[in-house]
Parts: C-alpha cells; structure tokens; sequence
C-alpha cells in the first residue's frame, strides 16, 4: 500500500462527501430547512390572539365588559363561548382551545355587594407557550377589572381620581427590556434552536463518515492513505466537512442579521464562535465514534445527546433551576457555550472579554476527542462491525 500523507487524505474526504446525497442532505438541507423554519413560523416575533373560550355564567353587563376587553387584547382570542365547565374541558382536551375563562353566577351583584367573587381562569400547559399567553391575557384583564372596581369604589366614598389610583399603584413600574425591547421570541429561539439543530447533524455526520470506514472494513485504507497516523486520517475526512459546516453556519447567521435584521452587538464575536463551535461539535462526533466505534451504536448516542441537549440545555428552561444532576449535562454540550455567547455578546452586548470563558469551553473539546483517537485507532487497524 503506498503510503500517502494529508494531501491525498484529503483528497479521499472529498470523494467521500461526494459518494452519497445523504452528506448533502444531512449538511446543507437539513440545517437550512430547520433555519427557514423557525424564521418563518416565528415571523411575527410574538404568538398573538390565542385561541381561548368564555364561559359566561351570570351574563350581566360587568361580565360581558370583561369578555370584551379579553377579546380585545393582543394575546386572547375569544373564538368559543361555551354554557359550562364540561364544554370548555372538552374543547381544551379536543385542541380547540388553550385555555378558558369563567365568569361565575351573580357576579355583578357580588362585585357591587363588596362579597369578593372568585373568578377562575384555566391553561393547557402542555403547550407551553400558548398556555402562558392565555394566562397572561386572563390574568391581565382580571386584575385591571378588580382594580377598576376597586377604584370605583375609591371614588365613589369621596377620594378623587388622581388620589383613588395612587392607593391603588403607589410605585408605578417601568419595564426596560435588555438586549430585546421588541419581546420578539424569534431573537431569541430562532437562533438557540439552529444552534441546537445545527450541532446534532454535525454529531450525526461526523460520527457516521467515521464509523462507516469500520462497517465497509476500508478503515485500513484509510489510516494507510495517511501513512498510519489516525490524527492526518481524521484531518483529512473532517476538514472538507469543517469548511462546509463552516459556510453553512456563515450562511445562517446571514439570514438572521443580514434577511431578518436581528440586533447583534457584536458579530463578530458571534462569527468566532460558530466557527469554534463547529470544531467542538465534530470533536464531539470524533468522540462519540471513538467510544461506540460503530455506526449504529455511535448515531445512537450522537441522536440522544443532540436531541436531549434541547431540554437541558437552559433554551426555555433556566440551568439554575434545575435539578443538580441535569443541570451538570448542560455544561459537557458545546450548543452550551455557543448559546452563552450568543446572549452575552450577541444579546446583551457584552465585549468579547465577558464571553472568553466559553469560547476558550469550545475549544477544549477538540483537545479532549485527541485523548480518545488511540482508541479509535485500535478499532480501525482491527475493523470488526457488529450489526
């Protein structure tokens, strides 16, 4: 066998990612359908008018006010209004509706008679972010609606009206939202879940080109096209995949600050990090194929470390809240510290100083995969595949 080095490695990682559409697919389609995705279903930046229902038991002039004002906010969308409890249960559970409000009986006679009614309002949680809409909307209109009884009682027993709403808010807030004043979920998601996306193709690709040569029994061939050594080997198969991961996480930043104009106080920090987290994600891969060096162990693994990094990885859920035990799993994903730099730099505009933590976190998983590559190495140089 001639011994060749890097340059015809990579030659044969060329051919490699040509050999089947599947490198296309995984590489370039797949990330690009989940970036149009997110950008498109998330256009709006908020989710509004939530489909929700009322039921209306005392049918008085106060409660028909409330149902209009709940109609009326940017969030409530009052699009069922049903007789009982019974029915708005069933049209939650039938997906219908996301939640519902109920007016009880007398409710006008016990507001004007001081008795305090209890108003009870229900959300489907199991849809996160429709269900906290909803309940936001009902929330807001049924504590304007007992602070406006309130006041008009203030009123009425001889408080004027600048006095009454001082009673009623001494300390008025003011909300300054930080690093996205539009509360566009969009600035927010849409990124963290390319990033996600982005890292489990990567897991999936990188783990898969290399557990193949071990299948097919060329892992042989391939260490000697790099004259024996695992790391030219490893350089040869996973640079041409580098450079098109690379282009691709170019590509998808473009979209978001160049198409979709979303704010990025620094990005070039944001460029910086895609590239090294890239490089981590592939280490990660290399990793995941050093252990398992077997293709439908090692995309096995790489599939529920990628599609689990989702939940734990502080997206829609914050780390410090979770349990000890999770909370430790966020920290060994590199969509972790990508994510981090994407807020701090990219969000909140904090310099590059405030984020080196966790680009210099990136860049210590391609030293960890060189720990494991002799294990790799072991596994070529003997190619046994077990289906």
């Amino acid at each position: 066998m001639a011994k060749i080095g890097l340059k015809d490695s990579l030659k044969r990682g060329i051919a490699t990612l040509g050999s089947r559409k599947m490198y296309l697919f995984g590489m370039i389609v797949v990330p690009l359908m989940v970036c149009a995705l997110f950008a498109g279903m998330l256009e709006p930046g908020l989710p509004l008018k939530v489909p929700t229902a009322i039921v209306d038991l005392d049918q008085s002039t106060l409660s028909r006010e409330m149902a209009r004002n709940l109609n009326s906010t940017e969030l409530i969308d009052l699009t069922e209004r049903l007789e009982s409890y019974d029915a708005a249960m069933r049209s939650v559970r039938e997906g219908r509706t996301f939640g519902f409000f109920v007016i009880p009986v007398n409710f006008e006679k016990d507001v004007v008679a001081g008795r305090k009614p209890t108003v009870d309002f229900y959300d489907n949680l199991t849809y996160f972010i429709p269900g906290t809409l909803a309940f936001k909307g009902f929330k807001t209109v049924a504590v304007g609606t007992a602070a406006g009884v309130a006041k008009t009682k203030l009123e009425m027993s001889g408080l004027g009206d600048v006095a009454g709403a001082g009673m009623l808010q001494p300390v008025s807030v003011q909300d300054q939202t930080i690093g996205n004043p539009w509360m566009n979920y969009s600035i927010y998601l849409s990124p963290s879940f390319c990033f996600g996306a982005i890292a489990l193709m990567i897991f999936l690709m990188t783990t898969f080109s290399i557990t193949m040569e071990i299948k097919n029994g060329t892992s042989t061939e391939w260490l000697s096209t790099a004259r024996g050594s695992i790391g030219v080997a490893l350089l040869g198969k996973l640079i041409p995949q580098w450079v098109v991961w690379s282009v691709v996480g170019q590509f998808i930043l473009s979209v978001f600050y160049c198409y979709l104009h979303f704010p990025c106080a620094h990005l070039g920090v944001i460029c910086l990090a895609m590239e090294l987290f890239v490089t981590a994600s592939m280490a990660m891969g290399v990793i995941f194929a050093s252990v398992v060096p077997n293709p439908r162990l090692a995309m096995t693994l790489s599939a529920l470390i990628g599609i689990l990094s989702f939940s734990f990885l502080g997206f829609s859920f914050p780390v410090q809240n979770m349990y000890g035990a999770i909370s430790i799993f966020s920290y060994l994903i590199p969509t972790r510290y990508m994510f981090l730099t994407y807020i701090f730099s990219g969000l909140n505009g904090f310099p590059i100083y405030y984020s080196r933590i966790y680009l210099a976190a990136l860049i210590v998983f391609p030293l960890l995969s060189m720990l494991l590559i002799g294990r790799l190495k072991k596994a070529c140089l003997k190619p046994v595949y077990v289906p």
